[in-house]
């Protein structure tokens, strides 16, 4: 989950180093650094905290033109100067930035401290550099293969030598790593928006592979020594779309962009004349569609909850048997393929560990697995057997927002496509239509009211606990609107079905405990009133999500904020927006770091 970049060329690297670090640090703020190279010398620094105090650190005029960063999300050991990256081995020639876990660090640890070498870190990462030290003949890359060779877990691993200047050797297995192709220059980072500012050519590296790069070349081989040939991918996202614009957060930003970011999920794939929609990135024939039996969705975090809403439409539209699992159960459970099934791995990295982990494991058991991403060329979508692009652009906040609700439109146009296939009707069909392409100036409309929004988490941003509560295809939306809470303000909150709260959490209820309740113009609606009135009768606070002139909703609740009339099956897209600016709200009166809250990161690269 952390970031590394690499540079080679003809500019001063620290700088290079230090704003790709910027583009990274969503991926990990624990603690950062950055080793220069300069006529044999290898410059270290590092610092805990946020980038601010490495960059306070590194002086302007710092020599060299190549050299590694890192921004860390600490695994192993506490977070202080000592344990952030770059690490160096045992007598200072070699530096490594490091992405994952090893696994059988403390038996290699234990081996090098038994031949008298002494640790000055308590990371895994440290022993990767030490064993390199040991294993170097005068070749770093050979060193390095041989030192992948002994390992065990997940790495992205970038390495230089001090009399190897110029040179960077970068390996990949199971943390994802990309090389960029500049003018004179080459980069290596862990996501492509650290190179966006000096290249859109880039390289994905797969497992096993491993590259060398200097100023103006690079050479791609596996740990066995055969050349790889490698294709070069282009970067579609501009470099303005990974900048806040006049937003004081990326979350802000991300959020109002929903109208745009939902309506490029679905442009060009939706058929008027059909009533259907076109995704022809499954590669499946209409065939091969109509004899699937079952659908599993496979994913994590905000992704699972996403699946979750699509189980509700797909059963009732096409009625075929869904469901949405937790890929980090999936994968240990040993899960049962069968016959005439398909799977669906949802992650907005698309490089999300446990959903990579559970869909290789599927795969092996001879699963058809496709892959719902946002980053283009990430390791999901190139491994998976088809799938789709959400088109989202690129999100920068931690939690999650635009992503969700371009989640849901993919798989809405798959449930569309799927159910005119079996139940749903020509009819029904444009029913449908007309209403998903509403949802965009829907959430424009909601988003022109934020203040309405703003003024309630003022109101109610104190409070320690809450809860959410929804039924139906809006009970995930709970679940993903008490998330957002807890990600970002760090109030306790919880997501339950409505008809649950009788079953026991309904003991939670106070007067200082508000209930926020998702009460859409659906066919649970007077269900859903009569829980909030039981909340009510036990003098909790509720806040309600109602459609515009629910004067029911109104009379019960403390307070309303109030969502488009829509057709029952988009309602999730409507009810979720006016969530994820109360968390934001709300964060923003608690003083929180809206964007990269404590203990969390972007992309979870690790189990």
């Amino acid at each position: 989950m952390c970031g590394i970049i690499g540079y080679c060329g003809p500019k001063p690297a620290a700088p290079i180093l230090v704003e790709g670090l910027k583009r990274l640090e969503y991926r990990g703020y624990d603690s950062a650094g950055i080793c220069v190279g300069n006529e044999r010398v290898l410059q270290l620094i590092k610092k805990k905290g946020k980038l601010q105090e490495l960059r306070q650190a590194v002086p302007a005029d710092m020599l060299g033109t190549y050299g590694i960063g890192h921004t860390r999300w600490a695994t192993h050991g506490e977070v202080n100067d000592t344990n952030a990256h770059p690490h160096f081995d045992a007598d200072g020639s070699i530096a490594i930035v490091h992405n994952g876990i090893i696994e059988n660090y403390n038996a290699l640890r234990e081996k090098l401290e038994d031949e008298g070498f002494i640790f000055r870190s308590e990371t895994d990462s440290e022993v990767i550099a030490f064993l390199l030290g040991t294993l170097y003949e005068g070749d770093l890359e050979q060193a390095l293969k041989r030192t992948c060779r002994i390992l065990k877990g997940t790495y992205g691993i970038v390495a230089m030598h001090k009399d190897e200047p110029g040179v960077l050797i970068g390996v990949r297995n199971g943390s994802p790593l990309v090389l960029g192709i500049g003018e004179h220059e080459m980069l290596l980072g862990s996501d492509v928006t650290a190179m966006l500012a000096h290249t859109k050519q880039v390289i994905y590296l797969e497992d096993g592979e491993v590259v060398r790069l200097t100023a103006d070349s690079y050479r791609t081989t596996d740990l066995r020594d055969r050349d790889v040939d490698k294709k070069v991918d282009y970067i579609t996202w501009e470099l303005e779309e990974i900048e806040k614009d006049n937003h004081r957060y990326y979350m802000e930003k991300e959020i109002f962009e929903q109208p745009e970011s939902i309506l490029r999920a679905m442009q060009g794939r939706l058929d008027r004349d059909s009533a259907t929609a076109h995704l022809g990135g499954l590669n499946m024939t209409n065939r091969e569609l109509l004899e699937v039996e079952r659908i599993k969705l496979v994913a994590a975090g905000t992704s699972y909850h996403a699946g979750m809403v699509a189980t509700y439409l797909i059963e009732s539209l096409a009625r075929i048997p869904c469901s949405a699992e937790l890929a980090s159960e999936l994968r240990y459970r040993n899960p049962i393929v069968e016959r005439n099934s398909i799977y669906f791995a949802i992650s907005q990295s698309g490089e999300t560990a446990d959903t990579l982990y559970a869909m290789r494991e599927l795969q092996r058991k001879g699963a058809r697995v496709l892959g719902i991403c946002n980053v283009v060329g990430a390791t999901i979508p190139r491994e998976s057997d088809g799938g789709v692009y959400i088109h989202s652009g690129p999100e920068i906040a931690v939690a999650s927002t635009k992503a969700f609700t371009s989640q849901l439109t993919a798989l809405y146009l798959f449930a569309l496509l799927i159910a005119r296939m079996r139940d749903m009707s020509y009819e029904q069909g444009l029913v449908f239509i007309d209403a998903l392409e509403a949802v965009p100036e829907q959430v424009r409309a909601i988003l022109d009211r934020h203040a309405e929004v703003e003024a309630l988490a003022k109101k109610y941003a104190h409070a320690e606990d809450f809860l959410f509560l929804g039924r139906g295809i809006n009970y995930p939306v709970a679940l993903e609107g008490a998330l957002k809470l807890k990600e970002i303000s760090y109030i306790h909150a919880e997501g339950y079905s409505a008809a649950e709260i009788k079953h026991g959490p309904i003991a939670l209820i106070n007067e200082s405990t508000p209930s926020l309740v998702i009460i859409p113009d659906d066919g649970l609606r007077e269900k859903v009133i009569s829980n909030m009135k039981e909340i009510k009768a036990r003098k909790g606070p509720v806040i309600a999500l109602a459609v515009e002139g629910d004067r029911d909703v109104a009379a019960i609740a403390d307070d309303v904020i109030y969502v488009p009339r829509a057709h029952e099956w988009v309602y999730p897209f409507l009810m979720m927006v006016p969530l994820q600016l109360f968390a934001y709200y709300c964060a923003l009166e608690l003083g929180r770091d809206v964007d990269q809250p404590r203990n969390l990161a972007k992309s979870v690269t690790v189990e």
